[in-house]
């Protein structure tokens, strides 16, 4: 079969082949999880300003970054299933969403973890942090918006608008930093300077990140399936399948 970029947008083919993907994913998250904790926790140096509590952005900054990857990523599968009609990238923008909204949750909770020994307090109401926590009320309206439509065409239709209005905050978290004056400290990596920290304490934040990717995939993929499942059900290949496991 010659692949093509629209090779997978009918959902029985993107359902078998995300079955053989799955697995592979959670092989992955669970191995660079593993070496990135211990990167991190055991071999990564105490920071001599913040102590052990810094070893928090090991957890905190990746779940931060993935908060905004994946939004903007729902975003565009949501734009693009709504101007197309494609109902396998308005399902994928559907599994993406609470995956999204974990991250964030993710993100905000562990930057109070991190806040309280820094800054003394366990929120303010920073740039950086409030924009955040407006983003996790655009995954909550998004998956409430879409859960609340019956039909799954004005339902991601529904959802797509508000995916795009949302996808303007992304911006203003990322460089919340640098246009205001907040708390919240500048960027640690950066595509335009070398990073300011160690070797090992980067390498454990990379690893963490794409721990966060595998992770992300896996459970995106598993949840588009069992999607594909539910707005496909009066469909022959969804019966056939259906029978045959039933039939094991």
């Amino acid at each position: 079969m010659k692949l093509r970029l629209t090779t997978f947008a009918a959902p029985s083919r993107f359902y078998t082949a995300s079955g053989v993907l799955v697995p592979w994913f959670w092989a992955l998250t669970l191995t660079l999880g593993l070496v990135g904790l211990y990167v991190g926790f055991a071999i990564a140096p105490t920071d001599f300003q913040q102590g052990e509590a810094y070893r928090i952005i090991f957890i905190h900054v990746p779940a931060a970054w993935m908060s905004m990857l994946i939004y903007l990523v729902m975003a565009f599968w949501a734009a693009l299933g709504w101007m197309l009609n494609a109902r396998m990238a308005s399902m994928f923008a559907r599994a993406l969403a609470p995956t999204g909204a974990l991250f964030t949750f993710l993100a905000l909770w562990t930057g109070a973890l991190w806040g309280k020994p820094t800054w003394g307090t366990w929120w303010v109401w920073d740039a950086r942090l409030t924009s955040e926590f407006i983003l996790l009320l655009m995954y909550l309206g998004y998956i409430a918006l879409t859960e609340a439509i019956d039909d799954p065409r004005r339902a991601a239709n529904a959802g797509a608008l508000l995916a795009l209005v949302g996808a303007v905050n992304v911006p203003i978290i990322y460089f919340s930093v640098r246009w205001w004056n907040t708390l919240h400290q500048g960027s640690s990596i950066s595509m335009s300077a070398a990073p300011k920290m160690v070797s090992t304490m980067l390498t454990s934040m990379l690893l963490m990140t794409l721990c966060f990717w595998a992770y992300s995939f896996a459970v995106v993929l598993t949840r588009a399936r069992a999607i594909v499942l539910e707005q496909e059900s009066d469909t022959d290949w969804v019966r056939a399948l259906t029978h045959a496991e039933g039939s094991r």
